[in-house]
């Protein structure tokens, strides 16, 4: 993804960007969505924006688009990526960009809002993962702070006629997608993505000290959540 956004940077075109799967059929990413502006995003990628304040962190940045309008906005923006180019690009582009992988225990910086959008929660990879990604939460959230995230319940692609959903419960959660991307010639290692249903979000929330808020719902099986530290825990740390 780091090479399409920097060939598209600077180019203004880029071959396709191929998302490979052995649970769905094959697709690509139109790279010039990765640069879209405020009015061409989805609805909940704009609540997002608007939701956001004090300084933010812009978690998995890509190409920055989402930073960019946070900057206009007014708002003080730092983004990460794991992608060497993707950074250069953001550079370029005038923002506060950082090779460093959210999980990362040295980072230690805070920050009023953590910004996880385009199903950000994805990098968690899988359910098992959810323990780290609260730990890196409370590492980086300034007191008051808040986590904006949206991601999709994708419970509708194992549900049959009725209804009814025809899944292994023994093979782990169904929302732990398996994904190779390929670019040119370059094809990425295989990762999983996490989709997350709000109940179960709410669940591991709760589990480590956590408000989860829906904030609005999306079009096709989307939403977009919010995490505060609980009221019982900002308690117990002010004692």
């Amino acid at each position: 993804m780091g090479r399409a956004i920097h060939d598209y940077f600077h180019t203004g075109k880029a071959a396709k960007l191929r998302v490979l799967s052995s649970m769905f059929y094959e697709d690509d990413i139109p790279v010039a969505t990765l640069f879209r502006k405020f009015d061409k995003m989805p609805t909940l990628e704009q609540i997002a924006i608007k939701e956001c304040r004090g300084h933010v962190l812009d978690v998995g940045a890509g190409s920055g688009c989402h930073s960019l309008v946070l900057k206009e906005r007014g708002h003080e923006v730092t983004a990460i990526d794991i992608s060497d180019l993707s950074v250069s690009v953001m550079k370029e582009r005038g923002i506060d960009a950082r090779n460093i992988d959210f999980f990362d225990e040295s980072f230690m910086e805070k920050f009023d809002t953590l910004l996880l959008a385009m199903n950000g929660i994805g990098i968690v990879g899988r359910t098992e993962n959810l323990d780290k990604f609260f730990r890196s939460v409370k590492r980086l959230l300034a007191p008051g702070g808040q986590v904006l995230l949206d991601s999709s319940d994708i419970k509708y692609i194992f549900m049959d006629d009725e209804g009814v959903m025809d899944i292994d419960l023994a093979a782990g959660y169904y929302g732990e997608v398996d994904y190779t991307m390929r670019y040119k010639n370059i094809r990425g290692e295989k990762f999983y993505w996490l989709y997350i249903d709000f109940d179960t979000l709410s669940m591991y929330a709760e589990e480590h000290g956590f408000k989860c808020e829906k904030i609005a719902d999306g079009k096709h099986y989307d939403f977009l959540a919010r995490l505060t530290v609980a009221e019982r825990n900002c308690v117990q740390a002010s004692e």
